[in-house]
């Protein structure tokens, strides 16, 4: 893939997320080991900046629980250095079906053009999806940090199913930038791992049989809405949630 931002790709399908132990996710990687491999990153580091409006409305109308919602984000799989490759992405969510539109350009032209200083040199419907992304929401500006390892893994089988496991979700609101270092505040209680399913349908029966016998349900999981909480209840003085983790 280049840095000319002529990389398009979209992506729809269902994520659903699950919190558990690390005891269920060795359980379960155990029972995945047939079926599943670790993908092209396997365990990384991922780095986030998510991008909002002054007020964060885009956060706060995803903590409503609308029927349509969608984020902007700069995302990396290590410390970016300035022409370093990195994604954006823009990601919409319509009765439950997550479509993401993603681009890599270098992180030096990803800043430049999400704050309307620069612009990839090839036009896409990707990039017109984010032009008129900036342009309705006018004060959009980097407003979050948020990291956490990942393990992610993808089905031997000719399908999209994937299954990510996440660990120590930090976030912090200053220091926006995907070339220093991974640190701030943790959203996960020790020992708490995010596992989220990736499917452009139905699931796979070996997997439905995995989570009923470790007694797995689904949550419904923000990781940029807990840290937006977090950081209104820091802010009023109040320390961090109770628990440690709220849901959204």
């Amino acid at each position: 893939m280049g840095s000319n931002g002529n990389t398009p790709m979209v992506f729809q399908r269902y994520e659903i997320k699950y919190l558990i132990t690390r005891r269920q996710r060795e359980k379960l990687l155990e029972i995945m080991e047939p079926f599943m491999e670790l993908d092209h990153y396997g365990r990384s580091t991922i780095r986030n900046i998510y991008y909002d409006t002054d007020t964060f409305r885009l956060v706060r109308k995803s903590l409503e629980k609308p029927v349509y919602k969608e984020k902007l984000r700069v995302r990396s799989y290590k410390a970016a250095g300035p022409e370093e490759e990195v994604f954006v992405e823009l990601k919409k969510k319509y009765d439950s079906v997550v479509y993401k539109r993603r681009m890599e350009i270098s992180r030096n032209l990803a800043s430049g053009y999400l704050s309307r200083t620069a612009r990839p040199p090839i036009k896409t419907q990707i990039t017109e999806e984010i032009d008129y992304f900036l342009q309705f929401y006018q004060t959009l500006g980097p407003r979050v940090f948020l990291s956490y390892e990942r393990e992610a893994y993808f089905t031997r089988e000719p399908s999209e199913f994937r299954v990510t496991f996440d660990e120590n979700i930090l976030w912090r609101n200053t220091d926006l930038s995907l070339g220093t270092g991974v640190y701030g505040t943790g959203i996960l209680e020790p020992g708490q791992v995010l596992m989220e399913i990736k499917t452009p349908g139905t699931m796979p029966l070996w997997m439905v049989r995995a989570l009923s016998q470790e007694k797995i349900r689904r949550i419904t999981f923000s990781k940029y809405g807990n840290a937006y909480r977090m950081m209104m209840s820091e802010e009023k003085g109040t320390g961090t949630l109770q628990g440690g983790a709220a849901y959204a």
